[in-house]
């Protein structure tokens, strides 16, 4: 078992795409889905979908479908986990990080959903930073 659930989608996501993997199956969760969406909107991933275990009454899966550009190389290159359970990073909207000089995201939970650094900036609404993509 694992105490971070949204590292660990992460973490699966890093590794398959070392290993040139077209889909990812993860346990499913709110969260997780809402943050795989802004992966999708942001173009780092090709899809997202709840599946339906048939074998497992009441047990979702989260489906993840990896996007290669077309020499191969991945669309994520490196993924970095900003808080943690035992350190929760929080910052205002005036003090949104900016990732590789705006070449990267920030994935930030915010009252309002969750959201990219870009898009929180322009909502003016602050969050707790939840990774770095680029």
């Amino acid at each position: 078992m694992y105490s971070d659930s949204i590292a660990d989608m992460l973490t699966r996501v890093r590794n398959a795409y070392a290993v040139r993997k077209p889909t990812v199956v993860l346990p499913y969760s709110k969260f997780k889905l809402n943050l795989a969406n802004v992966l999708v909107s942001e173009g780092l991933l090709a899809a997202a979908e709840k599946t339906e275990r048939t074998d497992k009454p009441n047990f979702s899966e989260l489906t993840l479908a990896l996007k290669y550009g077309r020499s191969g190389k991945p669309a994520i290159t490196a993924v970095k986990k900003i808080s943690k359970p035992g350190r929760r990073v929080y910052v205002a909207a005036a003090d949104l990080p900016y990732v590789l000089n705006g070449f990267g995201i920030a994935v930030i939970s915010t009252s309002q959903g969750l959201m990219t650094n870009k898009q929180a900036r322009k909502v003016k609404v602050g969050g707790e930073v939840i990774c770095e993509i680029y």
